[in-house]
């Protein structure tokens, strides 16, 4: 059966970071309230999960906003002297006290996942649970020395901000771009369709071309920017974390057991790469299932 498409909202967001429009994805029926918000990786939009959070949405409702500096959202999004994610945190965090009714489960990939977690530690109140799924949590020696001054700059040189930096960002076609992509890097296995999603709001057509709207220097100033702490976010919480990670290329390095984090479990996907949401979707959309209804 084909998936319907989502239905496009615009809400305003102003904090210190720069005012402007959060685009979210609204899946499902819009007379019920929320009852789930999942939070893309970085490089990537909302767009991209169509195929993971459609099949959920006769069930519930979902919204899926496009992040500061992706996809259709319009927000400043300058790397200049960043040194964390707190920027997505309040937008997300702002997000959230636009939600109606009950609090809601949020859920994110990758960096979705980080920032859904610090956003919630913000507003817990308005959060159910979480499921995260391979988020970029380091381990806590990791975060305590990038907390250190200057010792953050070690992030700044891995190798996925020289990829990201190196990114070409200019298309003359959609088909070209998609060309470019299909079975290569990040996309190696993703179905045609992912692929396809993820170009609707991941390029813009411009004078020069069609552009990405996630910026190469955006996209790397993400992977360099490590200076936060979800461990903290995790402790202060007090609400069901259940963390699905990779078992090959994991961004989340957490194992159990976990002293003093009594509500985060942890699930390795077996067989699964830190791109499982798209590769194994069934797996991703079953935990989302589970903590929403």
């Amino acid at each position: 059966m084909p998936l319907s498409p989502p239905r496009r909202l615009s809400l305003p967001v102003s904090n210190r970071w720069g005012a402007g429009e959060m685009n979210v994805l609204d899946f499902g029926d819009a007379e019920r309230p929320v009852d789930l918000i999942f939070v893309h990786a970085n490089g990537f939009n909302a767009m991209t999960y169509r195929s993971l959070l459609g099949p959920l949405a006769g069930s519930l409702r979902i919204w899926a906003p496009d992040l500061r500096g992706h996809g259709a959202t319009a927000l400043p999004a300058d790397p200049k002297g960043r040194l964390d994610w707190a920027d997505h945190r309040d937008d997300l965090a702002a997000l959230l006290d636009r939600v109606d009714g009950p609090p809601v489960v949020v859920a994110g990939h990758s960096l979705g996942g980080a920032a859904a977690l610090l956003a919630a530690a913000e507003r817990p109140e308005r959060v159910a649970g979480l499921v995260l799924l391979d988020p970029v949590i380091w381990p806590r020696w990791a975060v305590s020395v990038l907390h250190l001054p200057l010792l953050h700059r070690l992030a700044a040189n891995n190798p996925l901000v020289r990829g990201a930096l190196r990114r070409r960002s200019v298309f003359d076609s959609r088909a070209e771009a998609l060309a470019a992509y299909a079975g290569r890097g990040a996309f190696k296995g993703w179905p045609e369709m992912i692929l396809a999603d993820y170009l609707v709001d991941g390029l813009i057509e411009t004078p020069e071309g069609f552009r990405l709207t996630c910026a190469p220097k955006w996209e790397a100033s993400n992977y360099a920017t490590h200076r936060n702490d979800p461990w903290r976010a995790m402790k202060s919480l007090q609400r069901p974390v259940r963390i699905l990670k990779a078992e090959t290329g994991s961004t989340c390095h957490m194992s159990a057991p976990l002293r003093g984090l009594p509500d985060v479990t942890i699930e390795t996907v077996h067989g699964g790469t830190h791109f499982f949401p798209m590769l194994q979707a069934d797996v991703a959309r079953d935990a989302l299932f589970d903590a929403a209804v």
